[in-house]
This record gives C-alpha cells, structure tokens and sequence, in this order.
C-alpha cells in the first residue's frame, strides 16, 4: 500500500523513463512543469512530463484491499486514483523534425514500459512506498480528440506543441484513519442461546387508519380517536407501539381485536392529561409488539400514521384588511416543528409559537394575514406536513355531504 508521496512517485518514474531518450539525443533535457514554464530557461531539445488530471478508479472505488480487512470491520478503503499525462516535445531552434523525433523516441520507451516495474519506482523517490502496492501501475495512451486537445490547451495559455497523452493506473493511497478490530463473539445472546426460532410467521400491517364512519374519509387520525389495523397474524395479547421522530420515547397503547383487525384507542386530553406532551403533530409509524413466555419480543414492520392537529380559531369574524388569528393546537407543537397557516388558499408563517407552562394545555400560535378581502376563509393547520381537518367530527353518516367545520373558518366582512 502507497503513501501520498505515490502521485509524486509515479511523476518521477515516468521522468527517469524519458531521461533515456538522452542516450539516443544527447543534449535533450526532460523536464516535469507545467505547459506554460516548459521552455522556462530551457532552449534545446527537450521533453516535457506535465500531470494535468487526477480522477477516481472506478474498479478500486470503495474497494477494500484484499487479506486486509475482515468481516465485521470497519472499511478502510485506498484513495484509489487514474493520472492523466502529456508529454510534449520541443525541437532546439523550434526544429519540428526534431521534435517529432524526441516524440517518437518517448513513445516508444513508454510503449516498452507498459507496465511499471517495482524496482523502476523504488528507485525514482527516496522513501516512497508505491512500488509495495498489490497493483501494479500500468501506462496506456489515451486517445484525446481534436476537442479535447484544444480545450487542454487552451486552458494551458500556450501555443499548441506536437505532444500525446497517457493515463496511468492504478495508484492506491492508503486511508489515514485509524484501524479497528472487534473481539470476536463469545456470547450469542441472553444466557448464549443464539437464534430463537417460532414456527408460525410474525405479525404484519398492511394498513392503518382512524376509524371515521366513512372508509377512506381521511388518512390523518387525532387524539381521541380509534385506529383500525389490518394485516397478517395480528395478535391482540401485543402492544401497538407509535413512535415519532420528534420524541424521544415511543408510545405504547393496549389493542382489541375485530376479527381479522385489531382496533387501538388513541387517547384525547380529557382522558390521559399527559396527552399534550406524549404525542406530537407529524408523521408517525405503528408497529404491533408480540411478547410470549420465555421468547423474545417480535415486532411488526412499522406502517406511517399521519396525526393531525386539532385547532381552534379565534376570532371567527373580522373585519377587511390585516387579520389577526390565533389558534390552539392540540397536541403541543415542539420547537424544531415547521408551522403553517392554510387561510383559504394561502399559506402564512407564524408570528410566535407559545407552549403554557401547564402541560396539559394546547399551543397557541398567532399569525398575521395581510389583505383579507371580505369572504368565509376556511383554516387550516400544517405541522410537518399534515394538515388539521376542516370538517366536524363526527362526520354525517351517508349518504348527507359533508361540509366545513363553522368552528374552523372565518369570515370576514
């Protein structure tokens, strides 16, 4: 494995390979600059070696190096690296003919050193280890078109020279972070059993959603009401577990079954005073939690629930122009929560979010609506993305239309 003097290692390997081409022209230099200083004090025939492109190798990228690494233990893998040459030839006086000679001549040294030999590399840059790698480094011509020559140099600022390019691959740089290794395994769980088999499959929710009277009505459910899971295996002895990316601890409520469902009861603030501050408007997901004597517990996949914020409005009429609101919500709103107003068909931000010091009572978040025209607005509130719901609970039964909650709108006049 390589160090990061490999780059610099593999630029002065490719030199002493074209300083051969002194043995045939006596008097040419090679040189390792960039374009533009090539000739920088240099007047006769001379070879320049200019590295103008370093990309990753995709057959080495994020690949740990073999006898390594083991199973279990954090990837380590190499900076893995292709390097793209351009060697350019100068003619003494500018003598094309000379040039192209010296051209010839390096690109055939480089054709019979395809692949780099250990020994060449060791001896090009005290101390560097690239010559240790497991991959050899390999030199083949690349082919740039017309295109990409002119952009080449045109970036170089110079005048075009008769020159050809190569890449060169691979070289692998050894990550700098530190090693780990595990201990092994001694123990395979509690008391060493290992794996606990059951013959029968484990529970899974296919569906989830409040219970409304109506399938389909709405997707969100809010605190006080009932949920109907479907799915496979659904064992009522379990806990139905909700847990929330905005708090901390999950929450765990008893299930009833229906059949082939289970029916769960979410509490409102009048029955649990703790309701304000166990949940949390947002997404949601649902799992069923299986515990039997002497087993594990077993958990179902976790099925998204959306909990909706339960609002009021005040004041419900106002007059035309810059409106006021405020609106409770239910539960409380946290800090790192995004808030939204829905006025009609227009979104507000809010002014202040405010959670009394009494656990038991709902936000209050004020908002400011500019230029309300006369009209009944219908009100909505969004947290996390899930809207409060405009229509009464409970809905009328079919086959009579529903229509806005009268609590939940404003009108102005």
């Amino acid at each position: 494995m390589s160090d990061a003097q490999a780059i610099a290692a593999l630029t002065a390997t490719l030199r002493n390979l074209l300083n051969q081409v002194i043995d045939d022209v006596p008097g040419a230099t090679v040189t390792a600059r960039a374009p533009d200083r090539a000739r920088v004090n240099v007047t006769g025939n001379s070879l320049n070696l200019f590295m103008y492109r370093a990309s990753p190798n995709a057959a080495w990228r994020n690949q740990d190096l073999p006898a390594q690494t083991r199973n279990g233990e954090p990837p380590r893998p190499p900076l893995a690296l292709n390097l793209s040459y351009l060697v350019t030839a100068y003619g003494d006086n500018d003598d094309e003919v000379a040039a192209h000679r010296l051209l010839g001549q390096a690109m055939s040294i480089l054709h019979d050193h395809a692949v780099l030999q250990p020994d060449e590399i060791e001896v090009a840059l005290p101390g560097n280890d690239l010559h240790l790698q497991v991959e050899r480094v390999k030199i083949t011509p690349e082919a740039l078109s017309v295109e990409d020559i002119s952009k080449l140099w045109a970036a170089f600022q110079v005048e075009y020279r008769v020159s050809t390019a190569y890449e060169a691959s691979v070289v692998l740089i050894e990550s700098t972070r530190p090693r780990r290794s595990p201990l092994p395994v001694l123990r395979r769980g509690s008391e060493d059993q290992g794996v606990t088999t059951v013959a029968s499959a484990g529970p899974s929710i296919t569906r989830v959603g409040p219970d409304l009277g109506r399938p389909g009505l709405f997707l969100a459910a809010r605190l006080g009401d009932d949920l109907l899971l479907e799915g496979d295996n659904l064992d009522a002895t379990g806990t139905i577990r909700f847990t929330s990316s905005r708090l901390d601890t999950p929450v765990e409520l008893p299930a009833t079954s229906e059949g082939e469902r289970l029916r769960v009861h979410i509490p409102s603030p009048a029955e649990d005073t703790d309701a304000q501050v166990r949940w949390a408007p947002g997404i949601w997901t649902v799992a069923l939690v299986v515990t039997r004597p002497g087993l594990p517990a077993v958990a179902s996949n976790e099925a998204p629930l959306a909990m909706a914020p339960s609002i009021t409005v005040t004041p419900p009429n106002a007059p035309p122009g810059d409106v006021d609101l405020q609106l409770t919500c239910s539960p409380r709103v946290r800090d790192d929560q995004t808030v939204l107003l829905l006025f009609g068909n227009r979104q507000v931000g809010p002014t202040g979010v405010t959670n009394p010091a009494d656990t038991t009572q709902p936000s209050t978040i004020a908002f400011t609506v500019p230029s309300v025209p006369p009209g009944v607005h219908v009100v909505r509130l969004r947290v996390d993305g899930v809207d409060s719901i405009p229509v009464a609970t409970p809905p009328p039964a079919p086959p009579q239309p529903l229509e806005f909650d009268p609590l939940q709108r404003v009108t102005v006049a």
